[in-house]
């Protein structure tokens, strides 16, 4: 694989300790970040959070295996896998090394690199449609298998988690996980209110203040 790209000047990638927290505290604080592939970037709009053996919905809700050992940790690495036989998720780890936790990256807004990412999604019609979703946002960032494992602080892949110092909104969307069979009750799904990129955004609620506490 490539050297990584060097970070774009005005940018900088979150610590290693911002992603050492509970999921619930660190998915909120995601919203309105950029994930930065090579010259692909896109502002992460919506974000859902899993807990592990405390959430049936999670991957390692039964313990570790070998699709979901990255999600043990250690923090600030990406959790990539196959989903529904036909496109991949990338999830943020969290918590403590150990510990399994993550935040599933749901849906970005394209910032740049945008040319890039019309020729990774061939299907798409509309702006909106690059990134409203967690296959479509692998997709056009071009995030595979090749990724699991990858560092978000390092960058030794070529991906990271940076911010350009736009913050996350005070009071974001929020609201019930999608696509799920269990666990549908948890308010664990967050979004930047009002942006077309946005895969549902009034499912379960919105517009909600979350306390930043699990």
């Amino acid at each position: 694989m490539a050297a990584p790209e060097a970070p774009a000047r005005g940018l900088h990638c979150l610590a290693r300790s911002f992603y050492a927290r509970d999921s619930l505290e660190v998915a909120p604080e995601l919203l309105n970040a950029l994930v930065v592939a090579g010259q692909r970037v896109g502002r992460i709009v919506e974000v859902e959070a899993y807990r592990g053996a405390e959430d049936p919905a999670s991957h390692a809700y039964r313990g570790r295996s070998r699709r979901n050992a990255t999600m043990f940790g250690p923090p600030g690495h990406l959790y990539v896998y196959f989903s529904y036989g036909n496109h991949w998720c990338a999830n943020a780890v969290c918590g403590e090394d150990g510990v399994a936790m993550a935040v599933l990256l749901r849906a970005i807004s394209p910032v740049a690199g945008v040319e890039e990412m019309w020729a990774a999604r061939p299907a798409a019609r509309r702006l909106r449609d690059l990134g409203s979703g967690p296959g479509k946002l692998c997709q056009a960032l071009g995030i595979d298998r090749r990724h699991d494992g990858a560092d978000l602080v390092t960058g030794d892949r070529g991906v990271r988690i940076m911010t350009d110092g736009t913050a996350s909104p005070p009071q974001p969307g929020n609201g019930s996980r999608v696509g799920i069979s269990t666990a549908q009750d948890r308010p664990w799904r967050w979004w930047v209110p009002g942006d077309p990129n946005v895969s549902r955004p009034a499912s379960g609620g919105a517009g909600r203040k979350w306390p930043g506490k699990p």
